[in-house]
């Protein structure tokens, strides 16, 4: 038997919290605040995940806090859990920055080196 990697059960987790709300925005089934989720909150989350999870999960919100219907509790705990997201697209990036390698053709017997802006 495969187990899910984690960074899955992570995107899963983050469809979850989008998905398990009731039309009032309240989780269905489900306590508020970090205990819900047994300690963790959206950042603890969105930490796991990958920067196509994190943009995935960041895009479903956006189009949730668009619908006209929710109260304003909803789209406070949308909004935050948006900026979780784009906190961890914004980490990769930065991370993936840091770690693009500059080569110049001119002198391809020189070694690369660190990309500074």
């Amino acid at each position: 038997m495969v187990k899910p990697s984690p960074r899955a059960s992570a995107s899963a987790k983050a469809a979850n919290d989008l998905s398990g709300q009731d039309a009032d925005g309240d989780r269905a089934g489900h306590s508020e605040g970090p205990e819900a989720d047994g300690g963790r909150d959206g950042d603890d989350v969105a930490q796991e995940l990958s920067f196509r999870e994190a943009q995935t999960a960041l895009e479903l919100c956006l189009a949730q806090l668009q619908d006209q219907d929710l109260d304003v509790e909803a789209m406070a705990g949308l909004y935050r859990r948006a900026l979780a997201y784009a906190d961890r697209c914004e980490a990769v990036l930065a991370r993936v920055e840091q770690q693009v390698m500059q080569w110049d053709p001119g002198q391809p017997d020189l070694a690369p080196t660190p990309y500074t802006p």
